[in-house]
């Protein structure tokens, strides 16, 4: 279940182009800044659904890879409403948020949030979206610790 889950979260990750995705730096390890990340988000009352190291991944099957974690959680109070409208909108939920070390240098990175719902059949002038994109936008500045 684990390797499906991660699978699953790689290639939502991936999906998309790197102009839909802001990216921050952060003070830290990736363990650190996504262990504060972790801590953000539980405080904030959502769920944390699973939190996969994609570098012991790679380590498990000898291969190597830069320090990554991806942590998958959402709110269901916030999520909900556009499931809704559009259960495809379980392809992008619950959120997902990739901290990774870029030569040296902890970032943090998501998909925007218009970017997430755009070819779905959802209201893009909907209210949740806005306090989607607050709330990842206040969690990642937690965990930078900037």
């Amino acid at each position: 279940m684990k390797t499906f889950l991660a699978t699953v979260a790689l290639a939502i990750t991936t999906t998309g182009a790197w102009a839909d995705m802001i990216t921050k730096e952060a003070n830290g390890s990736v363990a650190e800044v996504m262990d504060r990340l972790e801590g953000a988000v539980g405080n904030a009352g959502a769920t944390v659904f699973a939190r996969v190291n994609h570098g012991a991944g790679a380590a498990s099957v000898d291969m190597e890879l830069a320090d990554a974690e991806l942590l998958i959680f959402g709110n269901p109070m916030l999520g909900t409403p556009v499931m809704q409208q559009d259960i495809r909108a379980g392809l992008v939920l619950p959120l997902h948020v990739l901290v990774f070390d870029d030569e040296g240098t902890t970032k943090i990175t998501y998909e925007e949030v218009d970017e997430m719902f755009d070819d779905l059949d959802v209201d893009d002038d909907a209210e949740v979206f806005t306090r989607i994109a607050g709330a990842l936008d206040n969690l990642t500045n937690a965990a930078a610790g900037n």
